[in-house]
């Protein structure tokens, strides 16, 4: 699959309009080299249209320089990011790997034509004076057909290539002088379905547990097309917000009651990602140091290396077959209902406080105990208070992030210790009797006690009185 960022403008023009002439603007010193395409465009929704509510179109289109199969999602500001696969096997059907980018978004519901867009494009380059393409200019004129009848119409569209903002505004100030006005629809698949409303933003709940609630909802389908593809910041923030929403369902069980099943699959889905999860992160903090270490550790290094990529490769695997299933659709269905049916709790910081506390007697204990495995259960809980304290970050201000910042410290610090104990246990499985794994299990063990040095430090500045203030 390509995928690529796009960036353009689209301009209603009558049927004798004119390009201006452009050379001379923003750096444009050719315009010279048009050419001409006609392209034929079946488009792909749902019967209630869930991808075009959702400001996204999915096409399968012939003829010009990019013919095939495209997706077009939100992007970087104004841009839009265009997934492309090649046209190959039946014309109809919508390929697997883009139906996986929009399911977590259409769920169940089929995919089927709603549109054919003929068009007769002239396409402009705007060239500096190297003979950079600035941009591409495309006039065309349109014939859509659709359960809204036949339609024609003519439109421009000005499509960044290298070029930057000030060429577009300025290119834009001559077309409309030209008289070419705004683009009626944001696509032409829109107006040629009479322009169906843009799904509205989420309210966001004036109570901070549901508001807090809806964003964790809201990351699990803006991650899932990049936990397909394996991106490792998109596996990594999903399981986040698995987490997250399992943090608030068991901190503020008052404000979602009757849902410990919704906790189960949620811990199930964070443990799919983890499998992933924990694979990368240990080939960022093992594997790449081993690695680097010199000749000694290469035979370690290349054990260590294939064992990590193994358990990652299988965890993709299972999770991307899952994603697919009914039972990950199902959950999503119910964390959309559990946004709708929370009911607010009168004293929801208070369960916020209690958290807090909780994980100070822990780690209290874990550090007169000198206990890894209390040490993790310590730093699972100031993993849940972080997340109830971020909960109230939006009326807390400063304070409440000043806060979030040093629980983050205290929990990174904490996260680091065990990572080195979960190394110390992968080397032993890999290496019990192989000599220069001793050697890493004993750097591994000097971490440890590296990060249990620094703990004095954080615990301090996490438990400032003046720090606490607000919550307390």
């Amino acid at each position: 699959m390509e995928i690529a960022s796009e960036t353009e403008r689209k301009y209603d023009v009558p049927e004798a309009f004119t390009l201006p002439a452009l050379i001379g603007t923003a750096g444009i010193r050719s315009t010279t080299g048009a050419k001409t395409f006609d392209l034929d465009a079946t488009y792909f929704d749902t019967d209630d249209l869930t991808l075009m509510r959702n400001r996204r179109t999915l096409r399968r289109r012939m003829g010009g320089s990019d013919a095939g199969w495209h997706l077009k999602t939100p992007g970087e500001g104004g841009s839009r990011t265009e997934h492309r696969l090649p046209l190959n096997g039946n014309p109809d059907k919508v390929p697997a790997d883009l139906t996986g980018l929009v399911r977590a978004i259409i769920r169940r519901r089929a995919l089927k034509p709603i549109a054919r867009l003929r068009t007769h494009r002239v396409e402009t380059p705007l060239r500096d004076a190297k003979g950079n393409t600035l941009a591409l200019v495309a006039q065309d004129a349109v014939t859509a057909e659709s359960g809204q009848g036949e339609q024609r119409w003519q439109e421009v569209e000005v499509e960044l290539v290298t070029g930057d903002a000030a060429l577009l505004a300025e290119v834009e100030r001559l077309l409309l002088t030209a008289g070419a006005r705004p683009a009626s629809g944001p696509s032409k698949v829109a107006r040629a379905l009479g322009n169906p409303p843009v799904k509205a933003p989420n309210i966001i709940s004036k109570d901070p547990v549901l508001a807090y609630a809806c964003a964790q909802r809201d990351a699990l389908t803006e991650w899932d097309p990049g936990v397909r593809r394996g991106d490792p910041d998109s596996v990594h923030k999903m399981r986040v917000a698995t987490r997250r929403l399992r943090s608030t369902l068991k901190t503020f069980k008052r404000t979602f009651p009757g849902n410990d099943d919704l906790n189960v699959e949620l811990k199930w889905l964070a443990d799919l990602l983890g499998a992933v999860r924990d694979g990368q992160v240990q080939k960022h903090k093992l594997y790449d140091p081993v690695a680097a270490a010199g000749p000694d550790f290469a035979a370690a290094a290349k054990r260590i290396g294939k064992h990590l990529d193994d358990q990652v490769k299988h965890g993709l695997r299972a999770l991307s077959d899952e994603l697919d299933g009914e039972r990950y659709l199902t959950l999503l269905d119910r964390v959309d209902r559990l946004t709708v049916e929370g009911v607010p709790e009168n004293d929801p910081l208070a369960r916020a406080r209690k958290s807090l506390a909780k994980a100070d007697r822990l780690l209290d204990q874990a550090l007169a105990d000198g206990e890894d495995t209390e040490l993790h259960e310590a730093r699972k809980a100031y993993k849940k208070a972080r997340y109830a304290v971020e909960v109230f970050e939006p009326s807390a201000g400063k304070p409440g992030k000043d806060l979030i910042n040093r629980l983050t410290d205290l929990q990174d610090v904490l996260g680091a210790h065990q990572d080195s104990v979960v190394a110390r246990e992968l080397l032993r499985e890999l290496g019990p009797d192989d000599f220069w794994f001793g050697v890493l299990w004993a750097r591994q063990e000097q971490v440890g006690k590296d990060t249990y040095a620094q703990l004095p430090v954080v615990v301090e500045e996490s438990r400032n009185k003046k720090l606490r203030k607000w919550i307390n």
